[in-house]
């Protein structure tokens, strides 16, 4: 007999706004994939990423989906038992429209919407009238989320200071009543009520929601629900006490856990079912009966949706009240035909020296620049076989079907760590040593790193247009491109100091530094996943 969820609801939240904007036909292959597990709803987190009726730039050249789309994509979903759910942003997280100066008036600073202003809320007002008619789900999620400075900027130049808990909970009940026209209730990211508790620049996610004043509490609107979202802990203390201060402020919390695909190419499936196992425990202990799995993209959407099948399977099992780990692997293997084990060696890429703790060394050893060296301090003397030995146990699993093509690129990826992790210490070691003999095979090295990086590009390219859309991906190939130049570049340069056509390489001149500005003694793996940072100390 098929056990049930749980939870009365249980879904997944799909990032389509950092670049990778999944096509319809991937977006309905997960459809399948999750009805099939017992998932009942889908979220789509759209910040511009759709089409709003007289605005044009809104999502203009980012892919951004059509009407017509997401009428095709509602009604796949209905037709198997998944309700979808808009996901969209009413407040922060809107910088991409604000590169266009007819969204200006309407810019607080940062990312922020500018409340209070009409403008403001005859853009909200397009929105829920968009998603009014291309959605059949009555629940929105209006994000909401990290507006960390809200009301410093523009509204404080036009309105003096007010208390951000009004600014805050005044465009609320404007929202609210946009949404009550077109008869929807909301979803809201709870963030924002402990940030401005504490009232720091950044705002801590910390808190006792009993300390909430009463009046603010008052404020929320009848038809907001809130979201305690939380992706980075394994403790159940703390799941406990957060969703006890979340359901201080407001009852029937929904809670919003995390399959982490959004700290580089690599998934961290094992992190992940570390979290959501005590999460669900703690939901469960809590009554909270409304559940999301987020899966987002930050910083270019680089890593495959499909990469964390293991965790998002895990949780659907844990959900029906299975903790059975051999049981959960033997029916895993029964649907997909991939054993759940090999499944798990996507992580590879992140684990070069099998530590727990989400890190991403994927990322800024792929692309920190060789001559600057700035996470070199991190690297150990068996981080480069280990790169090896993962590229062969991917490379043995990448005849799996359909979902080769994940396997293939992790492999390629490894391939290129192997060899690019080291490049850089030796480049400094050799150029130090003064033995300009030793020049001629770096410059091999070089030049063997292009053509692995070119080769892990062809098959990162195939599998992004497997799954995404093809806007997006300009970024990747301006990165990806610019790497490539950067290590033809410093190819040269070393040739010209080989011929002494120069007589000296300035990056190679000073300190190595730890980039968090630890002690020379720490040189354990750091989650560091921002390409802009990564790649350079200049500025982009």
């Amino acid at each position: 007999m098929n056990q049930q969820i749980q939870f009365a609801r249980l879904g997944v939240m799909l990032d389509c706004s950092r670049n990778a904007v999944m096509k319809p036909s991937a977006v309905k292959k997960y459809i399948d994939i999750i009805s099939n597990l017992g998932y009942n709803y889908l979220m789509l987190y759209t910040e511009d990423i759709y089409e709003i009726d007289d605005h044009p730039y809104f999502g203009h050249n980012r892919g951004r989906y059509t009407q017509a789309e997401l009428k095709d994509i509602d009604g796949y979903a209905r037709a198997h038992g998944i309700e979808l759910i808009p996901c969209i942003q009413t407040l922060a997280h809107l910088g991409s429209i604000f590169r266009w100066n007819c969204y200006k008036p309407i810019h607080d600073c940062d990312d922020i919407l500018l409340v209070g202003e009409e403008k403001t809320y005859d853009l909200i007002d397009a929105m829920f009238r968009t998603i009014s008619k291309c959605f059949t789900a009555k629940t929105v999620n209006i994000g909401m989320d990290e507006a960390h400075m809200l009301g410093r900027g523009k509204y404080q130049d036009l309105n003096g200071y007010i208390d951000r808990f009004d600014i805050l909970l005044n465009h609320l009940n404007r929202v609210s009543e946009i949404a009550k026209k077109y008869g929807f209730e909301l979803l809201m990211w709870g963030d924002m009520f402990f940030r401005l508790l504490n009232q720091t620049s950044d705002g801590e996610y910390e808190g006792s929601g009993e300390s909430i004043p009463d009046r603010i509490k008052a404020m929320i609107p009848d038809n907001v629900n809130l979201i305690y979202w939380d992706y980075y802990s394994v403790d159940k203390e703390n799941y406990n006490r957060k969703i006890q201060s979340h359901s201080a402020i407001k009852e029937n919390i929904w809670f919003a856990g995390g399959l982490w695909t959004w700290i580089g190419f690599t998934p961290h499936n094992d992190y992940s079912i570390k979290a959501t196992r005590t999460a669900f425990s703690a939901c469960h202990d809590n009554g909270v009966k409304d559940v999301i799995l987020t899966v987002w993209g930050d910083d270019g959407g680089e890593c495959s949706r499909f990469s964390v099948l293991p965790s998002l399977f895990y949780a659907s099992e844990l959900a029906k009240g299975n903790y059975d780990t051999e049981k959960i692997k033997s029916i895993f293997y029964k649907k997909f035909a991939v054993s759940f084990d090999d499944f798990m060696l996507l992580d590879l890429p992140n684990t070069p020296n099998d530590n727990p703790d989400v890190v991403s060394p994927d990322k800024y050893f792929f692309y920190q620049d060789c001559f600057m060296g700035l996470f070199d301090n991190l690297i150990t003397s068996e981080f480069s076989e280990r790169y090896k030995k993962a590229a062969e146990r991917l490379e043995a699993v990448m005849d799996k079907g359909e979902y080769g093509i994940l396997f293939e690129t992790q492999a390629k990826l490894c391939r290129v760590l192997a060899t690019k992790i080291n490049l850089g210490i030796k480049t400094r070691t050799i150029y130090k040593s003064g033995d300009k003999s030793k020049i001629p095979d770096l410059i091999q090295e070089y030049e063997k790193t292009v053509c692995l990086i070119e080769e892990f590009y062809t098959v990162y390219e195939k599998r992004w247009n497997w799954e995404n859309k093809p806007h997006g991906f300009d970024v990747q190939d301006i990165r990806i491109g610019g790497l490539l130049m950067r290590l033809k570049h410093q190819k040269q340069r070393l040739l010209e100091f080989l011929n002494d056509e120069i007589s000296h390489i300035d990056e190679l001149e000073g300190p190595l530094l730890d980039v968090l500005c630890r002690s020379n003694e720490d040189n354990s793996p750091i989650n560091y996943c921002f390409w802009k940072n990564i790649s350079t100390t200049n500025v982009i």
